[in-house]
């Protein structure tokens, strides 16, 4: 089938209104699997079908993109940047927004792959034009190209910031339309994901214009659009530079974040209970909240009730959230951080032990898994240890291999036994016989199954 396409493009290339091929060729192509188009990938040859995008012939241009669209997926995207260059560069200010769209998922699949970006990179001249050409289109997948390239170096930062698209793109995140504000902020957070996109961005001010915006959200009836990701922003933005930097300059962020632990929106919660979890998942993260005292006690509070009470979704990102927050490294256990997770850890219910049992005791496996994941996260913390060893039936529930029934519970139970098992203090606290059963279920694996065993009955057959 493959080589019935390579004939039928053949034929196209050397006919002038080659409707009829291009119909048949469209139905082929979408019927042979990319494996195989993928063997003759070396045979195929695009050139005249961008040509005959050239036309104004509307349903030819529409088969074009099609076929286009099937046989690149079979090149690779490094085979793409060298060979098809010029076709992507006519592509880009083509006058049709379906071959403009073609032209752009190809510049996304060649930033994507860092074999073949380094083709666009050492060329500046075909970056500058990419830039350029992307520059006339207000499609979103534009702007998403745009900081794809701005994200890649210092340098094709540059030629985006020259050409005025991320300016263009700043503006948006401060401008009056607050949909558009919402995406945008999505974008500016990937762009700070790189050193060099965040050293811009505090350059240009940006950074002060998004905590201004949080500071004026109170009196935006539409806030509730763009808040999460500007919180969410900053909660990235924090944990790649420096918590406690970004939390003393910006203090708009952490009492942005505990506002809305308060609020009724359950999309609010989710949002700030990510953000604690993102900020606390490292010591100067931790240490950060654990300077707002009193507040963070009663915001752990809020999180142990929301644990228990609220939708299954929000009560996964809350497990989530307390997992990362009370995680500790063996080498970065020092008293003060075990009296810090530990009055944490009481903060949430009268008996946090039996809360997360509790939630680990639902019938769902995804709620099981992220219960099992917060006593994993403290199983190697001695006071957690000792908490777990004279919880009535404790040690039974963490043996116990017929409580999980599937392969994500199987697997999350063996990461709380592993995490036991290791831990210094484990025989000392649990006592030898324990740590020697948790040794056995280590070696045994997450799946295994004791045997049964059969004893012969007198007198049956």
């Amino acid at each position: 089938m493959a080589a019935q396409a390579l004939a039928l493009l053949r034929e196209v290339s050397r006919l002038e209104a080659p409707l009829e091929e291009l119909r048949a060729l469209q139905s082929l192509v979408q019927s042979v699997p990319l494996s195989e188009l993928r063997e003759q990938a070396a045979e195929l040859r695009l050139g005249p079908l961008f040509s005959l995008l050239n036309d104004s012939h509307r349903e030819q241009t529409t088969l074009c993109v099609s076929i286009l669209e099937r046989l690149l997926q079979a090149l690779e995207p490094v085979h793409v940047a060298r060979n098809l260059r010029g076709d992507l560069q006519r592509g880009l200010t083509h006058p049709n927004d379906s071959v403009k769209i073609l032209t752009l998922s190809q510049v996304g699949r060649i930033v994507e792959n860092s074999d073949a970006v380094t083709e666009i990179l050492n060329n500046a001249e075909l970056l500058k034009q990419i830039v350029y050409c992307i520059g006339g289109e207000n499609l979103s997948v534009a702007k998403t190209l745009i900081v794809e390239i701005s994200s890649v170096s210092p340098e094709s930062l540059n030629y985006c910031t020259t050409s005025g698209l991320v300016t263009q793109l700043l503006r948006e995140l401060t401008g009056e339309d607050v949909l558009v504000r919402a995406t945008c902020i999505e974008m500016v957070t990937s762009l700070a994901y790189t050193h060099h996109g965040r050293q811009y961005l505090a350059q240009e001010g940006v950074i002060d214009q998004i905590s201004n915006i949080i500071v004026g959200a109170d009196a935006d009836p539409f806030s509730s659009f763009y808040l999460p990701g500007f919180v969410k922003f900053f909660g990235n933005l924090a944990i790649m530079d420096s918590p406690q930097q970004i939390c003393e300059r910006y203090p708009i962020f952490v009492e942005k974040v505990f506002e809305m632990t308060e609020s009724q929106d359950p999309t609010m919660i989710g949002v700030a209970v990510d953000t604690i979890g993102i900020l606390g998942s490292n010591v100067e993260g931790k240490q950060v909240l654990q300077k707002t005292g009193t507040r963070f006690e009663r915001l752990l509070m809020r999180i142990g009730y929301q644990a228990k009470n609220a939708s299954t979704e929000l009560k996964i990102r809350c497990l989530d959230a307390l997992s990362s927050l009370f995680y500790l490294p063996p080498e970065q256990q020092t008293d003060d951080l075990l009296r810090m997770t530990e009055s944490w850890f009481s903060s949430l219910s009268r008996d946090p032990l039996e809360l997360f049992r509790g939630i680990s005791n639902q019938p769902f496996p995804e709620l099981h898994c992220a219960a099992l994941k917060v006593f994993t996260a403290i199983a190697n913390q001695p006071w957690a240890q000792k908490l777990m060893f004279n919880s009535p039936g404790f040690v039974e529930y963490v043996m116990d291999r017929s409580v999980e029934h599937d392969k994500a519970s199987k697997d999350a139970k063996y990461e709380l036994v592993k995490a036991l098992a290791n831990s210094k203090t484990i025989a000392e606290i649990f006592g030898n016989p324990n740590y020697l059963r948790l040794r056995t279920y280590l070696s045994e694996g997450p799946y295994y199954v004791k045997p049964i065993s059969t004893t012969a009955v007198e007198g049956a057959e």
